[in-house]
């Protein structure tokens, strides 16, 4: 039996990795295994079965399961041995092979992308300290949400712009990435309880989307290009992982890295736990366990390529303080912020950035600064993402203005920001707002 060698638990695990990590396709499956279209999604799945790399008990079962009868119908496939492959019922069991073997495609629906050029929206945001008020402005109202986490921020702003956006006859674009998968045991409070989940799916006049278990970095692979906009009004991502974020990978070697993470963190491996990888880090006497890519270092310059590409606005919240002193650093044009192999710690980050550092630490929580005001920005960011051929090589921001802050009056925020201000031990956060310059040569 293929169950003894443990195939089909494993084959069990990736369906329903791939459920919940591909709601979209899961939801586009129902039209395979309806009316006409099943008895062609059964054959296509036989084929496909059996041209597989699955290991070759749990293939023949598969594949026998499939064929019983020559399967023109639910009724002729081997329901039972399905459910014994799969844990699932027939139709589920069709529809979760659909997406194993890629026969599901995303949805053809186009995501309208908004026009307001970056000379409205700076001049929008210049006139109110909610940047998120210009969903009412701009011509069309979407959000993307990086690293989403429990969606409390997405319900937020559904609660607080989507009465106002519906009085003007518009939809709220809202999609959610986060790279946690949904069956992870390693997110704790970061999985959005179901309840948040079905509110966000069931609020009227808002499109909403939620897609776990995506990289963020991988939005333009195949099976998701769809199910996200190219381009969308305003772009987030609140408190920006650390240290995913908080070590600029052009300017400090992996071994420099390392280094630091191991004096800072402590010791740190990958493990399995109940089948699943992780990472463990020897926290003092402590062992931690996080999920497997918390420290995959991607730097400040892969996510700021990655929001200036795809938002007018670019937001970023309860960024704490390791994350935006080597942010910063990329922002502004002096170079010598820039050090080689130089890890930006609290004794040097004041000697480095000197005045700049003086002006903004100064800032009483809630206030705000253009940073153009401080200091030069830098003009020619470099690209650090794969990208499309029309893409400018380098970009720039026209806007960036800093508060200093967790949350606001009248600004959604994520429960990360709303905790901040009990962390009496940790200093106040920043919060970042940014217009990119036109980045496509050919388009606004």
């Amino acid at each position: 039996m293929a169950q003894d060698d443990g195939s089909v638990v494993r084959f069990r695990r990736e369906l329903s990795r791939l459920r919940a990590s591909q709601e979209h396709l899961w939801e586009e499956s129902r039209r395979h295994v309806t009316g006409a279209r099943l008895a062609r999604t059964v054959h296509q799945l036989a084929a496909a079965a059996d041209h597989s790399t699955l290991p070759q008990p749990l293939k023949d079962l598969l594949v026998r399961a499939l064929r019983v009868g020559q399967a023109v119908g639910r009724s002729d496939v081997d329901g039972d041995t399905l459910k014994l492959l799969t844990g699932l019922p027939t139709t589920k069991a069709l529809r979760a092979l659909s997406l194993y073997f890629g026969l599901v495609t995303p949805p053809t629906a186009s995501w309208p992308a908004p026009t307001t050029t970056p000379e409205e929206v700076e001049a929008a945001l210049r006139k109110t300290e909610k940047p998120f008020d210009l969903l009412l402005d701009a011509d069309v109202a979407s959000v993307l949400d990086l690293g989403a986490g429990d969606l409390s921020f997405a319900e937020e702003l559904v609660q607080a712009y989507q009465p106002r956006l519906q009085a003007q006859g518009k939809d709220l674009i809202l999609h959610c990435q986060d790279r946690l998968a949904a069956e992870s045991q390693l997110g704790g409070p970061l999985h959005p309880d179901r309840a948040r989940l079905e509110r966000l799916k069931s609020a009227p006049g808002v499109r909403f989307r939620f897609l776990p278990g995506v990289d963020m970095f991988a939005l333009d692979e195949p099976n998701q290009r769809r199910a996200f906009a190219d381009r969308y009004t305003i772009v987030t991502c609140w408190a920006p992982a650390t240290p995913t974020f908080a070590y600029e990978p052009s300017r400090l070697s992996r071994d420099v890295i390392n280094d630091d993470l191991r004096r800072t963190k402590g010791p740190f491996r990958k493990v399995k736990v109940d089948g699943e990888e992780a990472l463990e880090v020897q926290h003092g006497s402590r062992a931690l366990l996080f999920p497997a890519w918390k420290f995959e270092i991607r730097g400040p310059l892969a996510l700021l390529d990655l929001m200036s590409q795809r938002g007018l606005v670019c937001v970023l919240g309860a960024v704490d303080g390791q994350v935006f002193w080597e942010t910063l650093s990329q922002l502004l044009a002096d170079p010598n912020l820039r050090p080689t192999d130089r890890i930006l710690t609290p004794s040097l980050v004041p000697k480095l950035f000197g005045p700049v550092f003086q002006r903004l630490t100064q800032l009483p929580v809630g206030t705000s600064i253009d940073l153009s005001t401080v200091a030069r920005l830098r003009a020619d960011l470099p690209r650090v993402l794969g990208a499309p051929s029309d893409l400018q090589a380098s970009y720039a921001f026209r806007y960036v203005l800093i508060r200093r802050g967790a949350t606001f009056d009248g600004v959604p925020a994520s429960s990360t920001a709303r905790r901040f201000p009990a962390m009496v031990e940790e200093a106040p956060p920043w919060f970042l707002t940014l217009v990119p310059e036109r980045v496509f040569s050919s388009s606004t």
